[in-house]
């Protein structure tokens, strides 16, 4: 597959996101209105809120220009308010404090960054079942105790795990990665199903650890192939096989991933569900960029034999690319056609983790990526 692509991508992010970085300085953005990023400041406890500050570190690391950094400190300040709610820690701490504090740490040391990182990683380990050896994803959401979620875990969390993991390392302390690897193998048998499909929530018993049932979840039904799930799947343990250097998490990415590459469509553009229906025909951009970096990671670690995981990445890169990509400098979305659930009332909107998404894949070809998770 030509190349010349991927060089052309990276130089237009860089080029368009000096100008909308500019214009959305002050924001925290999740979606576009128009065109123009919203923002999420007031809702500081969202879980998307730290890939705003990701995609300023990427930027930063390639270029070393002073205002991607601005921002992406700006950002990681204002996540102080979700680490004083119990009520907004949940399991996506990875999300929020990976891409912001820990990344501003690796990149300069900061010591206030590997605190709020060391912070955010033990409120995570906290919410370790041991009963069940699961994390816990949310708390309940109208905000009552009556532990309805207590039993709850995604298939979500796998991308939370490499918080815990440097955690352990940054301590020499072997506990958070106990954690992590106890979820994980968790999560490898009872999600991933016997053709190398997903599901996206299984309910155990919170006191017990028993295996009750699994839930639709963000997918088209019970029982379907919701596509971002598969995706944080294959990127999820193949990143916990980085850290652990364990094969069964590399070989149970593997096979997420075949299952994944079996139904992409000719087009390379992904569908919200590998189940759904032929109409409506819902579109998720972002199960495509977080599927290619997690393909990615794939064939960084078989060498040789990752070449079928790489030019699957590039197929679903280069799909978006071409087709779904905005370069336009006064839009301040790249990827569109993003969905965050089947079912939802909006379809085909843009939110801020496909782009963030995009982004390190584009990285990781260019060998610029700074390393996130």
């Amino acid at each position: 597959m030509e190349q010349n692509w991927i060089k052309d991508a990276y130089e237009k992010i860089i080029e368009k996101e000096r100008v909308v970085a500019k214009r959305s300085r002050g924001k925290i953005p999740y979606t576009t209105k128009e065109n123009v990023f919203d923002d999420h400041t007031e809702d500081i406890c969202w879980w998307t809120n730290g890939f705003w500050g990701g995609m300023m570190w990427q930027l930063y690391a390639a270029t070393k220009e002073d205002l991607f950094k601005e921002i992406a400190i700006s950002n990681e300040e204002k996540l102080d308010e979700n680490l004083l709610s119990h009520q907004g820690m949940d399991h996506d701490s990875g999300f929020k404090w990976l891409p912001t504090a820990v990344a501003h740490y690796r990149l300069e040391g900061d010591k206030q960054a590997r605190n709020r990182g060391l912070l955010a990683a033990d409120n995570l380990a906290g919410r370790f079942n041991p009963v069940g050896n699961f994390i816990r994803a949310w708390n309940n959401w109208d905000g009552n105790e009556d532990g309805s979620f207590a039993g709850r875990a995604i298939i979500d969390c796998m991308m939370n795990l490499p918080l815990l993991y440097w955690a352990s390392e940054e301590l020499h302390d072997p506990r958070y990665a106990q954690i992590a690897m106890r979820h994980g193998d968790t999560a490898a048998k009872n999600f991933v199903r016997e053709d190398g499909s997903v599901k996206h929530i299984i309910e155990f018993d919170p006191y017990t650890g028993e295996y009750l049932h699994s839930l639709g979840g963000q997918g088209y039904g019970h029982g379907s192939s919701w596509t971002r799930g598969q995706a944080w799947a294959i990127y999820g343990f193949a990143l916990s096989f980085r850290h652990t250097k364990e094969k069964r998490y590399l070989d149970t990415a593997v096979k997420v991933a075949d299952y994944f590459i079996s139904c992409i469509p000719q087009s390379g553009l992904i569908p919200v569900d590998f189940c759904q229906p032929k109409e409506p025909a819902y579109e998720d951009s972002t199960a495509a960029a977080i599927a290619a970096c997690g393909l990615l990671e794939i064939a960084g670690h078989l060498k040789e034999a990752g070449d079928k995981y790489k030019e699957a990445a590039l197929q679903l890169l280069k799909a978006l690319y071409d087709c779904r990509v905005n370069w336009d400098e006064n839009a301040d979305q790249l990827l569109e056609k993003c969905t965050a659930a089947y079912h939802d009332k909006e379809h085909e909107f843009t939110i801020i983790y496909g782009d963030y998404y995009f982004i390190e894949a584009i990285w990781k070809l260019m060998g610029k990526e700074l390393p996130i998770w």
